[in-house]
């Protein structure tokens, strides 16, 4: 059985350590910031007197489209304008045009799998914690829905702490305690907000 041409193609892109290395960093980092955007959302929510869980839901996902969108797009254009300057480079230094060659077909996929990867960094980072009131009402009140947000938020931050950690070399409970520490902070900050 043979694969088709886009799973060959995405195969031969993730064999690459510096495609996979961007991905990466995209995802972690929008999904950094989209975990700590969910923590921030939940805390608000509550001490604001939001009254049930579907409501801080729906405020969760409408901060999901945002910061999804914001991901994928800038890291499209960044990407583009980058490859584009890389491939006139390329051009320069050959002598040739690259138009419809492997090279930009290899640039243009990565960027499509950079752009996904950011994309789905912050979805990731909103939704798990988001998941806690789902179950308002029927398992939690909205406080505890909150604590138990907020922790999945934490754990969240910290395996993507342990993953960068353990890919570095590093300690990985030392970078996942690092990385879950910032959710505590947001969600202290928010505590002592006014109002």
């Amino acid at each position: 059985m043979t694969c088709p041409p886009f799973a060959v193609e995405l195969r031969s892109l993730l064999a690459r350590e510096d495609v996979r290395s961007i991905s990466r960093r995209y995802f972690i980092s929008n999904g950094f910031d989209g975990t700590l955007t969910s923590i921030g959302i939940v805390v608000g929510a509550v001490l604001s007197g939001v009254p049930d869980g579907l409501t801080v839901i729906r405020i969760g996902l409408g901060a999901a489209v945002g910061l999804g969108t914001s991901a994928v797009w800038s890291v499209w254009e960044i990407e583009r304008a980058e490859t584009r300057a890389e491939i006139r480079r390329i051009e320069r230094a050959m002598l040739t045009d690259l138009d419809d060659t492997r090279v930009q077909r290899e640039h243009r996929s990565a960027r499509v799998l950079h752009a996904t990867m950011s994309g789905l960094g912050p979805l990731v980072g909103i939704l798990v914690p988001l998941t806690a009131f789902l179950f308002e009402g029927s398992v939690f009140t909205m406080v505890e829905a909150a604590v138990v947000s907020v922790a999945l938020g934490i754990g969240v931050l910290g395996a993507f702490g342990a993953y960068m950690g353990s890919i570095s070399g590093q300690r990985w409970y030392v970078a996942a305690a690092r990385m879950g520490l910032a959710g505590l902070v947001v969600a202290a900050v928010n505590l002592v907000l006014p109002g």
